[in-house]
């Protein structure tokens, strides 16, 4: 009975889906416009959210920001030109995903550069272990194994 109410409630929070912020009164008549302005919504980060976009932001800034689309698309703007005027007004870290140019060519390839720098990394050191394996130890000199001798016969009560 256990197993089945997990999988009962498995299903309900895979059915849920994210919860959308969007009150009726901002929603456009025009249902094309409508779909435009959802899918820049989701482009924009909720700056009092950080991690959410508009679309999904309870935050007052995030309402006026999902009114600030519907307005420059009801003015005609295209989709390049409503980011950029939003982008231009709050800055790139409004931008969910940030542009692949200038500085931020660094963030978009620090992780694969240090993917490649770590599995080179961990290949030289599997190799040296290896080679240090196959390599037989030196044998002792003869004083060596003297004090070695020495070492072990203080130590036997």
């Amino acid at each position: 009975m256990t197993g089945m109410r997990v999988l009962i409630a498995a299903a309900l929070i895979a059915l849920a889906g994210p919860v959308l912020a969007v009150q009726p009164d901002e929603m456009l008549a025009d249902p094309a416009l409508e779909a435009r302005a959802r899918e820049l919504s989701k482009e924009l980060r909720c700056l009092v959210c950080r991690n959410e976009s508009i679309d999904e932001s309870n935050a007052d800034l995030a309402r006026d920001l999902r009114i600030l689309v519907r307005e420059r698309l009801l003015a005609g703007d295209g989709d390049a030109e409503v980011i950029a005027f939003v982008t231009d007004r709050y800055g790139e870290y409004v931008l969910l995903r940030p542009q692949k140019t200038g500085v931020n060519l660094i963030l978009w390839g620090a992780g694969p550069v240090l993917l490649i720098l770590g599995a080179g990394i961990g290949l030289a050191h599997q190799r040296r272990n290896r080679l240090s394996r196959e390599t037989p130890p030196e044998e002792l000199s003869t004083a060596e194994a003297a004090r070695l001798r020495a070492i072990l016969q203080d130590r036997d009560p």
